[in-house]
């Protein structure tokens, strides 16, 4: 456990050395949220999440005013971690659960690091691991334990069920950081409900044995989650190109969805060093701050 958690904080000052060189010290801001305390009204300003619109106020003709909020000093961090069996994909060195572990464990690291109070909820179709938030190095410790050590009591899928339990459990406005290949249906609704009273961020694992399977004929395809064997000619009738136009739609439905409910969204491919990616999401959400 201590060299895993050596070679994560080498990855976390890795990601802070470069984001305070680009970002001119704002690196914390990724863990920043909007705070629940009302504070003001000030004139809409474009770029303004409509979700703070003071409506009431607005309709007597003044003009679009916007509520402002002091900051949550207790802001929460929760890592929503799906386990579940799709997420054993990808080559002998690296799958996509092993790549999703190594976001939320230096994820976490950050966050303790910058103050924040820090949970985790790993799920498969039943909750897994639950760790309330709390600060400090020992609860960095926990809560890395809970990503790495946890042994798994299902390999099914049900991302519906995670985000309605976590609808439930998590009652103050926390940002919660979601990852997850997506590789499930029907979750669409109590993810728009997770968008419009918490900070969200979803971050989605992928690998590209997902969308660009080779022509070799007929071969066992193997369902983790089913626990079942399935045989497909994979030379027949253009089943590659179905399965890359499948995975692509599927991801870019995923990303107009993020996008129209003010979701911060994020794709790591399990090739990738998962640094220069993350930089990606520090970027995002520091030019959310700065409109907001």
């Amino acid at each position: 456990m201590n060299q895993l958690i050596k070679k994560l904080r080498r990855y976390e000052i890795m990601l802070r050395k470069i984001a305070n060189n680009h970002l001119q010290g704002d690196y914390q801001s990724i863990f920043k949220g909007a705070g629940l305390e009302f504070d003001d009204l000030r004139p809409y300003q474009y770029g303004d999440d409509i979700r703070t619109v003071e409506w009431k106020v607005s309709a007597k003709g003044h003009g679009t005013f916007v509520k402002t909020f002091k900051e949550d000093k207790d802001q929460s961090v929760y890592f929503l971690l799906d386990i579940s069996g799709s997420q054993d994909i990808g080559s002998k060195q690296h799958k996509k659960i092993d790549t999703s572990r190594e976001i939320a464990g230096v994820l976490a690291l950050a966050a303790v690091h910058e103050g924040s109070q820090v949970g985790l909820i790993s799920y498969s179709d039943q909750k897994e691991k639950i760790i309330v938030p709390g600060k400090g190095p020992r609860q960095a410790v926990k809560v890395i334990q809970g990503i790495f050590k946890h042994t798994n009591r299902s390999l099914k899928t049900d991302l519906r069920a995670m985000f309605s339990f976590c609808l439930n459990l998590i009652k103050k406005r926390s940002i919660l950081i979601i990852i997850s290949d997506f590789i499930d249906e029907g979750y669409e609704q109590p993810l728009k409900s997770l968008a419009n009273k918490h900070d969200v961020i979803v971050i989605q694992v992928t690998d590209p044995l997902e969308s660009a399977l080779p022509s070799l004929g007929i071969i066992p395809v193997y369902d983790k989650e089913l626990g079942k064997t399935t045989w497909v000619n994979t030379a027949f009738g253009g089943f590659a190109k179905k399965i890359y136009q499948s995975f692509h739609q599927d991801r870019e439905t995923l990303r107009d969805l993020c996008k129209k409910n003010q979701i911060n969204y994020l794709q790591i491919d399990t090739r990738q060093d998962i640094v220069l990616p993350l930089m990606e999401l520090f970027k995002i959400r520091n030019r959310s701050m700065k409109r907001g």
